[in-house]
C-alpha cells in the first residue's frame, strides 16, 4: 500500500500565530531579478505562490524546514521561527 504525501501531510497540525514568521525582504526581486523563481516548486507544503505580478506566502501551513530560505538564489526570504508555542507539530505513526 502506498501512501500519498498529501496523507502524510494531514498529519501535521498547526497553532497559527497572527504575524507570520516568513516574509520577502524586497519583492520587486521576486519578479524582476529570479527568473526561475524557486520558491514556487521547491517548497514541500506549497506555502509560495504567484498571483498575478507578485509572490504571496500562505505562512499558516509552512512545515518549518527551511527548504525556501536556502533554495532561494537571492537570499531573499526572511525565515525564523516561530514564537514558542506557535508553528507546526508533527504526528509520527
Amino acid at each position: 500500500m502506498s501512501v500519498k504525501i498529501e496523507d502524510k501531510l494531514f498529519l501535521d497540525r498547526f497553532r497559527v500565530d497572527e504575524e507570520s514568521h516568513l516574509r520577502l525582504v524586497d519583492g520587486s526581486v521576486c519578479m524582476e531579478k529570479c527568473v526561475d523563481q524557486p520558491c514556487l516548486y521547491i517548497c514541500p507544503a506549497q506555502v509560495y505562490k504567484l498571483e498575478k505580478d507578485r509572490i504571496s506566502i500562505g505562512y499558516e501551513g509552512c512545515l518549518e524546514c527551511g527548504s525556501c530560505r536556502i533554495g532561494c538564489p537571492h537570499f531573499n526570504i526572511g525565515w525564523r521561527f516561530p514564537k514558542g508555542g506557535y508553528g507546526v507539530r508533527h504526528k509520527f505513526g
